[in-house]
């Protein structure tokens, strides 16, 4: 299953928020943390496990052309690295999801037109007892 790439999820954020990654990531460094915080976040993470993968699979391009005979030491940094290779797989995997499926379920607005007008009305606050509104 092919998940979306952190190119893909920062494109997706920027156009959820109308604006650059740079410029929403120091927003999100003033306010508390809120769905902006935990998109970027969830970018972020994509984005070193992408990291990860390319530099492990570079690692296990160079220990395979490395020896032509492997000897035990050059076994165990193979499995390690394809064993890291694997989680980060894995952890691309499930942060591209949960983060595509997060920024689907999610849709951008437009401001009211007036502040308030699509805020419902707040309840009418109860009348005052009758006997505290005649004078004795």
């Amino acid at each position: 299953m092919a998940h979306p790439t952190s190119l893909e999820i920062a494109a997706q954020i920027e156009e959820l928020y109308g604006a650059p990654l740079s410029d929403l990531e120091a927003l999100a460094r003033q306010r508390p943390p809120g769905m902006l915080s935990a998109l970027l976040d969830g970018f972020h993470r994509l984005a070193l496990a992408e990291q990860s993968i390319r530099h492990t699979r570079h690692r296990l391009v160079e220990l395979a052309s490395a020896a032509a005979l492997f000897g035990p030491a050059e076994v165990t940094h193979l499995l390690d690295a394809t064993r890291r290779l694997a989680e980060s797989v894995a952890v691309r995997d499930a942060q591209a999801a949960t983060t595509a499926a997060v920024l689907s379920s999610l849709g951008r607005t437009d401001a009211p037109a007036t502040p308030g007008a699509d805020l419902p009305l707040p309840p009418p606050s109860p009348a005052p007892p009758l006997s505290a509104s005649v004078p004795h």
